[in-house]
């Protein structure tokens, strides 16, 4: 099934950092922000890093992120996927990522999980010219990866 992905970007003049992840989650999508299933440790791995509270509400994910001078956006703008399966994406339409790096001071970019790392390599690195780190993934699909692994691995964009 087609998918669009829905809502963009969050970015401020102040982000220094975007982290990508590929296309949002049903869940995510339902509740029109980023990283919407409970199950997901994307928010609980970032408030670690930071040392800050995990958010909890749609408004106070924005403001942590922003307050953390980060960027959040996804690789994918529409693609064929079934339910939120990464494994499934295909035909994949990029979101105008060149153009928010343009736009704004952010100076490295993250990738979470492989799916979002290939698609960037293959759609995105040749317009942004800036290769992206990857990350492990913080969907409850990277099993093999507990909390406290993911928080080690994440440290890295505290540099």
């Amino acid at each position: 099934m087609r998918v669009e992905h829905g809502f963009g970007p969050v970015w401020d003049e102040r982000s220094r950092i975007l982290i990508l992840g590929s296309m949002p989650s049903v869940k995510s999508r339902e509740q029109n922000f980023y990283y919407g299933h409970p199950q997901n440790r994307f928010w609980k791995v970032l408030a670690a890093v930071t040392g800050q509270a995990v958010p909890g509400t749609v408004e106070e994910k924005r403001a942590f992120l922003l307050g953390q001078r980060i960027a959040l956006w996804d690789v994918v703008a529409s693609c064929e996927i079934e339910g939120s399966s990464d494994s499934s994406i295909r035909d994949a339409q990029a979101n105008d990522v060149a153009w928010l790096l343009r736009e704004s001071g952010i100076a490295r970019v993250f990738v979470n999980g492989g799916k979002a790392a290939q698609l960037y390599d293959k759609l995105l690195l040749e317009k942004t010219k800036v290769a992206a780190v990857r990350l492990p993934s913080t969907s409850p699909a990277n099993a093999a990866w507990s909390l406290e692994r993911l928080i080690g691995a994440w440290e890295v964009i505290r540099e």
